[in-house]
């Protein structure tokens, strides 16, 4: 029965929405309704939520149009009984899965319960606030299907508690990272293609701008404005610290791929000084995009140039990362994995080696940031190269290696972070594009 009054629940929400003409709204009820259907917890508590706003809409409503007609002198009994029925349904609904009837019905993986719940929110919380201050449609379904947005949003929601789902264990994060990522940058390049191609809509603004991650920085110094990126690289950053580069950075993913491709270990004899050579890089890019601006030179000329530094990081990458099993680029030669390091500091998130660490390397052996010397092991974090991917806590048998989170337990603060730092990925795939 409950699973019944649900359904109707959600329908009748969908159906509000299509005369309301949000269409968007509507297949994101259908959705979710689809969702209970998979039985697992999470879409319990998914749909306490989800409908709690559904009665509290039908509560707004059936209050503005009683008014309405008490303003009128009409009739208003009939309908304040069934904008009651409407409200008290939907609020049962959204209590069933509270109740005996309701955990029997959403009985699978109760333990990842909240963690999804939470990523799916999260996610869908941020999209609809970007929506909705943006000052131009943001999501691609918006820009194609005008005000169906939140069906994109229902997706990327969902796409998040799934790829949530696995990572839940390291083992499982250690395996899907690099494969959302890389997702990640694959629908980023697409978009700047179809944009090349000549299909505006697939550019943030329908302006062209170069895909290079240095000029987040240097971008907006020689062109005076656009601080969207900077804001958005440096909110990202005091959220999930340095994982910009290890989970978000479109262009990382690359160099994690070409880490990969020849199937090595990290070298073991990374120079380790050369981190600090991304902070000489960035002092020299801040010069240079600033003296360009003083000299008036034109865009065509910066954009040469930047195209030139581009160009230089993926031979690194091709060249050194692909030999040395380890990503050279993020950790030698890009000016905003210094940035990122340097104020990740300020994030609250470490990754912590504990005391009881028999100093085995085997988190050697997967970092590919360099960041887990004999030195880091003996001091009891890892070096400042660390982006927090993770790779360590599956490597290390003896479960010394975790993130931690001020006051809070490791396992409860990997948990944490990953609702965080998969929500931000699911975002990014909504609205960064070039």
């Amino acid at each position: 029965m409950g699973i019944i009054l649900i359904t109707i629940s959600y329908l009748l929400l969908a159906a509000h929405s299509v005369r309301g003409g949000d269409m968007g709204f509507a297949v994101f009820f259908v959705g979710c309704l689809i969702l209970t259907m998979t039985k697992e917890r999470w879409t319990g508590l998914l749909t306490t939520v989800v409908l709690g706003g559904g009665a509290f809409v039908w509560l707004v409503k059936g209050s503005d149009l009683i008014n309405m007609r008490i303003g009128l002198g009409a009739d208003w009994i009939r309908l304040a009984a069934i904008m009651g029925v409407l409200f008290a349904v939907t609020l049962f609904s959204a209590a069933f899965s509270a109740t005996p009837a309701g955990r029997k019905w959403f009985n699978r993986d109760p333990d990842k319960m909240w963690y999804k719940a939470a990523i799916f929110l999260i996610t869908a919380l941020l999209l609809e606030m970007v929506r909705s201050k943006a000052p131009f449609p943001v999501l691609l379904v918006d820009r194609f299907f005008p005000g169906w947005g939140r069906a994109e949003i229902f997706l990327l929601s969902a796409y998040a508690a799934w790829i949530g789902g696995k990572m839940f264990l390291p083992d499982g994060a250690k395996k899907i990272r690099p494969r959302i990522w890389a997702f990640f940058s694959i629908v980023f390049f697409l978009q700047l293609m179809f944009g090349l191609a000549g299909f505006d809509q697939f550019l943030m603004t329908g302006n062209l701008h170069l895909p290079v991650p240095a000029l987040i920085v240097a971008g907006p110094i020689f062109r005076g404005s656009g601080f969207f990126m900077p804001i958005l690289f440096t909110v990202s950053v005091f959220l999930v610290g340095p994982a910009w580069c290890s989970h978000l950075c479109y262009i990382g993913a690359w160099d994690d791929q070409s880490s990969r491709i020849s199937g090595k270990r990290p070298a073991a004899n990374f120079p380790h000084a050369l981190i600090w050579m991304r902070l000489i890089l960035l002092i020299f890019l801040v010069a240079i995009a600033w003296g360009l601006n003083l000299l008036g030179v034109s865009g065509s000329i910066a954009v040469l140039a930047a195209a030139g530094f581009g160009l230089i990081g993926i031979f690194v990458m091709l060249l050194f990362s692909r030999k040395m099993g380890m990503m050279i680029h993020c950790t030698a030669f890009c000016p905003m994995g210094i940035i990122a390091n340097l104020l990740g500091r300020l994030s609250p998130w470490r990754m912590k080696i504990s005391s009881d660490c028999n100093q085995c390397g085997r988190c050697s052996k997967v970092c590919r940031y360099g960041a887990l010397r004999k030195e880091d092991l003996e001091s009891g974090h890892p070096g400042l190269s660390c982006t927090l991917c993770g790779d360590c806590v599956s490597s290390c048998s003896s479960g010394c290696m975790g993130y931690k989170l001020p006051f809070i337990s490791s396992n409860l603060s990997r948990k944490i972070f990953l609702v965080l730092v998969i929500s931000l990925h699911s975002l990014f795939i909504g609205v960064a594009r070039m």
